[in-house]
């Protein structure tokens, strides 16, 4: 693939945001030059570590963490627009990092500065290889971006250092990652680099997973922790770290959110890269328990705060939730690998929920305040008062003290053009819509590619394909899960849609020659959505949906107490475009009716009904809540 251009105005606009307040304001975060903001010292543990300042390490054992992000965010920026003078900034923190690297390849701050005698000793709890899969992510992206090797050849050196300590062969250390960030992280630089020794070492780290004896129980012993740990389940403490059984006897997810989808990730490259059909089939068997009975309809997953974590099968509260954006954009990565092992339209589908709506929810409309938890509903004088719903802010943040979310969130939007199209052989698939100019490779030739749409509010796409030389080959453009009267033409033709639809995609073989062009069709009309009854908290709710964006109620447009309206069956649900509301969205409305609170007076309790009065409910896109005044939110709706 040589290049994919956003012009879109939807993800457009995030990228300059990106570009233009979100780098910008974490690399002031990271220096510690945000006022009122929690402290970060990310770059000041850089600058100990190097020698060339004196002073403690501060911060999250997993602080490295948060450059690593960011110099990938600024890797991708650059490929979209260049600029010399932040490619010279991410330039002088690269050869930072550089100095600050021992001479045995060990790069992390935190045992340099600050426990250097414990490096290795706790894998299930501090993080060391966690960090080091970002930072090579980074430097992978940042290679590919810049063909500059600095960084890269860091991080080969730190893996080469990984690969000395852990295996099974012996004198080597037969453990592996408490957070599984890694994983992934060494596919994409053996992918970089053709070194087949981090194919095998990421390999490595996935079979001996949940084997016996258990690593965190023999390197416990080692260090002579007598301590529990705080996470128990029918599986012992092994499970929130997805470390219960071996990865290929795991049947429904469990335990802490991101590490799971990162773990899943892997398994699903490894499963690509090596064709492990066992992976591959671990990997379905486990889609299937996430995105039909653990999944919110944001896209959103991990349901509790305890942990972070997974919970039990349709255990999906609205109020309580935990959904970190981390967890919906490890769902995204996690989706695009099942795409490389299937092309199937569900596994798009979900990429495009979660990307539409429980992603870019974690971040305001201007970049500089951010949700770490996504709920469903808010109440803010709930999340107050109440000690099991303390970790649902009301508002966004300026930053975290454990900031892994706004740093993921900045490199994934920056990054959305590598998750439009991809390629086998002859074969293009369009899995996303969005305007973008592109040239990729297809049979051989360069073809480039204009895809133009005012996705997501309006579902008409018409790409434009122009190779170098008439050739034959297929596309295939997906016909999204939510449409049910998709149009398809080519040139003006119409495509029987029936016959070339195949797992959601419809494959379209014929020579193309230059200015040949597709039209898309996918008519958005407002759906009703209900929840499987087994999950017990939306029983006789509703939800709004059209196209790929799920929508919510606010407080600054009904009014309080939101769960005191209810929508009639039978209430015609109508759209329309307000440009200048929210950076432009589309809104619903609809009649609904309330109940009037004013005519219990002061009674509690009643044994007969009141009477309801009627409103107009308006519904606004799930992702823009929160960009006006502070006040109650609501996705699932009473239906009457």
């Amino acid at each position: 693939m040589k290049r994919v251009k956003i012009t879109d105005h939807f993800w457009r606009k995030r990228i300059d945001i990106i570009r233009d307040e979100v780098i910008p304001y974490q690399w002031e975060a990271l220096n510690d030059r945000i006022p009122d903001a929690p402290a970060s010292h990310a770059m000041k543990n850089f600058k100990i570590a190097a020698g060339e300042e004196s002073g403690e390490f501060f911060g999250f054992v997993f602080q490295d963490s948060d450059v690593g992000k960011w110099l990938e965010a600024v890797a991708y920026s650059l490929e979209n627009d260049p600029d010399p003078e932040l490619e010279k900034t991410a330039d002088e923190v690269i050869e930072l990092i550089g100095r600050a690297q021992q001479d045995d390849g060990y790069l992390n701050t935190y045992f340099t500065i600050k426990e250097p005698q414990l490096k290795w000793r706790n894998l299930r709890d501090k993080h060391e290889m966690y960090v080091a899969g970002h930072m090579m992510e980074a430097a992978v992206a940042y290679f590919e971006v810049t063909g500059k090797r600095k960084l890269l050849d860091i991080m080969c050196r730190f893996a080469d250092h990984i690969d000395e300590m852990f295996g099974k062969e012996e004198n080597k250390l037969r453990g592996y990652d408490g957070h599984q960030e890694i994983k992934l992280a060494l596919v994409k630089l053996y992918k970089a680099t053709g070194n087949e020794r981090y194919l095998q070492l990421s390999k490595y780290f996935i079979d001996e997973r949940g084997q016996q004896p258990h690593y965190f129980d023999l390197e416990k012993k080692a260090r002579n922790d007598d301590k529990e740990f705080w996470w128990h389940d029918e599986y012992g403490d092994y499970s929130y770290h997805q470390a219960h059984l071996p990865v290929r006897d795991q049947k429904e997810a469990i335990g802490h959110a991101v590490r799971a989808m990162y773990m899943y990730t892997a398994m699903a490259d490894l499963a690509i890269e090596t064709g492990d059909h066992t992976l591959k089939e671990a990997c379905e068997r486990l889609w299937e328990n996430v995105t039909n009975r653990q999944m919110y309809i944001t896209g959103g997953v991990g349901s509790q705060d305890f942990g972070e974590a997974f919970s039990f099968d349709y255990d999906l509260p609205n109020d309580t939730c935990y959904t970190e954006t981390c967890a919906s954009i490890g769902l995204v990565f996690w989706a695009k690998r099942m795409l490389g092992i299937e092309k199937n339209g569900k596994y798009a589908d979900v990429m495009e929920r979660a990307l539409y709506n429980g992603t870019i929810s974690g971040m305001d409309l201007d970049g500089k305040k951010f949700f770490y938890v996504n709920p469903l509903e808010v109440w803010p004088k709930a999340n107050e008062k109440r000690q099991d719903k303390t970790h649902v802010k009301p508002v966004r943040q300026k930053w975290y003290s454990c900031a892994c979310c706004p740093p993921n969130l900045a490199r994934l939007i920056a990054s959305i053009g590598q998750y439009v199209y991809s390629v086998d052989s002859n074969q293009l698939f369009v899995h996303l819509y969005m305007g973008n100019e592109s040239e990729l490779d297809i049979a051989g030739q360069k073809v480039q590619i204009i895809q133009e749409t005012n996705y997501p509010w309006d579902g008409n796409v018409q790409i434009t394909l122009s190779p170098e030389n008439e050739r034959e080959f297929t596309v295939a453009v997906r016909i999204p899960g939510w449409c049910k009267l998709a149009a398809l033409k080519v040139n003006n033709e119409l495509v029987d849609i029936d016959c070339c639809t195949k797992n959601g995609y419809a494959y379209i073989t014929r020579t193309w020659k230059k200015g040949d062009k597709i039209v898309l069709v996918l008519p958005m009309p407002v759906e009703r959505v209900r929840a499987n009854p087994k999950v017990r908290e939306n029983v006789g709710k509703v939800s709004l949906q059209r196209g790929p964006i799920v929508y919510c109620l606010e407080e600054v447009d009904n009014g309080a107490n939101l769960p005191n309206i209810l929508l009639p069956k039978d209430s015609e649900l109508e759209v329309t475009f307000q440009e200048e509301l929210l950076g432009g969205i589309s809104v619903i409305t609809a009649k609904a009716e309330r109940i009037d609170d004013q005519a219990w007076g002061n009674e509690l309790y009643m044994t007969y009904e009141k009477d309801t009065k009627s409103i107009t409910l308006k519904a606004i896109p799930y992702y823009a809540w929160c960009n006006r005044q502070p006040g109650e939110m609501l996705v699932w709706i009473m239906e009457k």
